[in-house]
C-alpha cells in the first residue's frame, strides 16, 4: 500500500509539473538554462562537512521526480538533487558550475540526453548529446568530482512529441555514453538494460506514462546507482 501511494505521488507530480513542462519546454523568461531554479537553495546549502562525501544529481525529470522519495532510497546519504524537468544537456551545461561545481561534491551522478532526443530545445543529433556530457564530465574532471554516467532510460514514444520515435537512438546513444564512460574512467550505471522491454520502451509495470518511472521503476534503480556511487567514492 505504501509503495502504491507513493508511486501515485510521483504521478502526480509528474501530471501536475513534468506533464506541462514537458509539453511546454519552456524556462523562466531569460533564464533558459534554468539558473534561478535553485539558485536560493545552494545559497542556503552549507559546504560539506568534513568527512563528507556529498553526491550531487544532475539531470532532467527523471532526476527532478525522485526528490520525495531520495531519502528513502539512500537513508543518510548527503545526496543533492538538481534535476530540472524538461531540461537537455545544453540547459544543464550550462549550469553545471551554479549546481554541481559549486556545491563541492565528492561525486556527481549524470543523467541526461532524452529530452534532446525529444526535441524540446530543437533538433539533436547523438554527436551534439554525447559532446554536451562530455563537457559535463571533463568539467567535473577538472575540479576533482568523480562521475558516475547513467544511461538513458529506454522509451518507445515521448506522449508531448509523438512524431519522435527515440528507441533506436537512445539505444545509439547509450553506447556512446557507455564508451565516454570507459574512456573516462567514470562508473557506468546502465538502467537501460535493467528497464526495457523487448521494444525497447519502459513497460507499464515501472512507468504509467512510458518515460517517467513510477516507484516500482525507481526501486529498480535505487540499488544500480548506489553500487556505482560506492564504487566512485571509493579512495
Amino acid at each position: 500500500m505504501h509503495a502504491r501511494r507513493l508511486g501515485l505521488k510521483l504521478l502526480a507530480a509528474h501530471l501536475l509539473l513534468g506533464g506541462w513542462a514537458q509539453a511546454s519546454a519552456q524556462p523562466a523568461a531569460g533564464d533558459w538554462a534554468g539558473h534561478g531554479r535553485y539558485r536560493a537553495a545552494n545559497a542556503s546549502l552549507p559546504a560539506p562537512a568534513s568527512g563528507e562525501r556529498r553526491v550531487v544529481f544532475m539531470g532532467d525529470s527523471i532526476t527532478e521526480f525522485w526528490s520525495p522519495a531520495l531519502a528513502q532510497a539512500f537513508p543518510g546519504k548527503p545526496y543533492v538533487n538538481r534535476g530540472i524537468s524538461a531540461q537537455t544537456t545544453p540547459q544543464m551545461l550550462l549550469r553545471f558550475r551554479q549546481d554541481v561545481i559549486e556545491l563541492q561534491p565528492a561525486a556527481v551522478v549524470i543523467l541526461a540526453g532524452t529530452n534532446d532526443i525529444a526535441g524540446n530545445s530543437g533538433p539533436s543529433s547523438v554527436d551534439m548529446i554525447s559532446g554536451h556530457v562530455r563537457s559535463m564530465t571533463q568539467l567535473a574532471r577538472a575540479h576533482g568530482i568523480r562521475v558516475v554516467l547513467c544511461a538513458v532510460l529506454p522509451a518507445a514514444a515521448y506522449y508531448w512529441n509523438p512524431a519522435v520515435h527515440p528507441a533506436a537512438t537512445i539505444v545509439a546513444l547509450n553506447q556512446r555514453l557507455r564508451e565516454l564512460a570507459r574512456e573516462g574512467g567514470h562508473r557506468w550505471v546502465d538502467y537501460h538494460a535493467a528497464l526495457a522491454d523487448e521494444q525497447g520502451g519502459l513497460p507499464l509495470k515501472y512507468s504509467e506514462d512510458g518515460v517517467h518511472p513510477n516507484a516500482a521503476g525507481y526501486r529498480v534503480m535505487a540499488p544500480l546507482l548506489e553500487r556505482e556511487i560506492e564504487a566512485a567514492l571509493k579512495p
